[in-house]
């Protein structure tokens, strides 16, 4: 973030916090809805796991904020957007909920986040991948904080680029979120010099991939890009490894792979793959320390959506608590104000287009024989600074920047 990106992000923060630091705790609770795929092909992701990432997050505050209780209401949303913008705005109706987090399925992030704006309430996304929600969609009720596809392709197609991979086939997931990895990787093949020699939609979810990844052998692409994810990754790369897509020297390129994801298919089928992350359990004691309470409440190690809440929970809360208030615009500018330091990131910063900037990482899956651990799946490459990562605000269709 240059100087004058900084400048104007401290203003409005500061701006926004003035104006609203009369305010109290509506109904003298706080109130966070979590939403979530509860039930189908992103359960695994976050799902139940990411729910009891939340309660950790409420219980580390001692379930109450200066004697308000912190009240949490779940539902499934079924991967369907009139499911997710019907239950949001029930909540806010009938129940008067500050803040919605989770929010996996892209189609049903952007569905929520509309009712979520018009009611002037607050979003923190944790799940959901497709990068326009801080670009064309963006808003100034919700963040982004876990991960984005502009990010994933940013690490994982450079570094597939790098190790000789120009031709690529992409398979994209048909909805919002394959739409804009889509775009992402095409962007970063072509300007580093490779080329899209094909692409192929899949309806989401889908269970039978046989044709999609024919076709893609078929291109003669060096690279096959999954621009899918949960269970259509794991279908995708399970259905590669039959068809022998590997031994015929194609590189696959898994463009939103989840620790689950791995432990699900195992180091024989995955061993090699080049992901981006946005955390990891084993990169440090607090991560590992973390990673530990987690497991023995959820019974396996978290990936970076369960992380990505707890830490998005934390911050909202240490913000209503500074600001005395569950008032939108004033936690979302205290939130602003305040760099995230937790066991997600380090130097952490929310942008005036509602990403959460921190660092990302290379990653690639271990062999059974480096594993030492049912979970000691990853090797980290490389660490990708957050400036790096993200779409540079200069690049930005943001319509909040245009304020600034």
């Amino acid at each position: 973030m240059n100087l004058f990106q900084k400048t104007a992000s401290t203003i409005l923060a500061s701006s926004l916090i003035a104006c609203a630091a009369q305010a109290q705790v509506s109904d003298d609770e706080i109130r966070i809805g979590y939403l979530a795929d509860m039930s189908g092909t992103y359960r695994d992701l976050s799902g139940p796991g990411g729910l009891e990432a939340l309660k950790m997050a409420v219980e580390d505050f001692g379930g109450q904020i200066d004697g308000k209780k912190i009240v949490i209401f779940s539902a499934d949303d079924l991967n369907k957007p009139d499911v997710g913008a019907n239950t949001v705005r029930q909540w806010v109706d009938e129940r008067n909920v500050d803040m919605v987090t989770g929010l996996v399925a892209s189609s049903v992030v952007l569905a929520a986040s509309k009712v979520v704006e018009q009611s002037g309430k607050l979003a923190l996304i944790s799940g959901a991948a497709a990068s326009s929600l801080t670009d064309e969609f963006c808003s100034p009720n919700h963040v982004h904080w876990t991960y984005d596809s502009f990010a994933l392709a940013n690490g994982t197609a450079k570094a597939v680029l790098a190790n000789g991979g120009k031709n690529w086939f992409i398979l994209t997931a048909d909805y919002a979120f394959g739409h804009a990895m889509e775009g992402d990787i095409t962007r970063v093949v072509e300007a580093d010099g490779g080329a899209v020699l094909g692409k192929v939609r899949h309806p989401f979810p889908s269970s039978d991939f046989s044709s999609y990844i024919l076709q893609a052998q078929g291109s003669g692409a060096d690279v096959i890009a999954l621009a899918n994810a949960g269970a259509d990754t794991v279908n995708s790369l399970m259905t590669a490894n039959q068809f022998g897509v590997a031994q015929s020297g194609q590189k696959l390129a898994g463009m939103v792979v989840f620790l689950n994801d791995i432990h699900a298919m195992g180091l024989d089928v995955t061993q090699g793959l080049m992901l981006t992350t946005g955390w990891y359990w084993d990169l440090n004691e607090e991560t590992r320390a973390w990673a530990k309470r987690y497991e023995e409440r959820v019974g396996k190690m978290p990936g970076m959506v369960p992380a990505g809440i707890y830490s998005a929970a934390m911050h909202y809360l240490n913000a209503v608590k500074a600001t005395g208030s569950d008032d939108t615009q004033a936690v979302r500018a205290q939130m602003m104000a305040t760099p995230v330091n937790d066991m997600f990131a380090k130097n952490g910063h929310i942008r005036a287009d509602g990403r959460m900037v921190h660092d990302m990482y290379l990653a690639q899956v271990k062999s059974p024989a480096e594993s030492k651990g049912e979970w000691d799946l990853y090797k980290i490459v490389r660490t990708i600074p957050g400036d790096q990562a993200f779409r540079p605000l200069a690049a930005s269709q943001c319509k909040l920047l245009a304020k600034n």
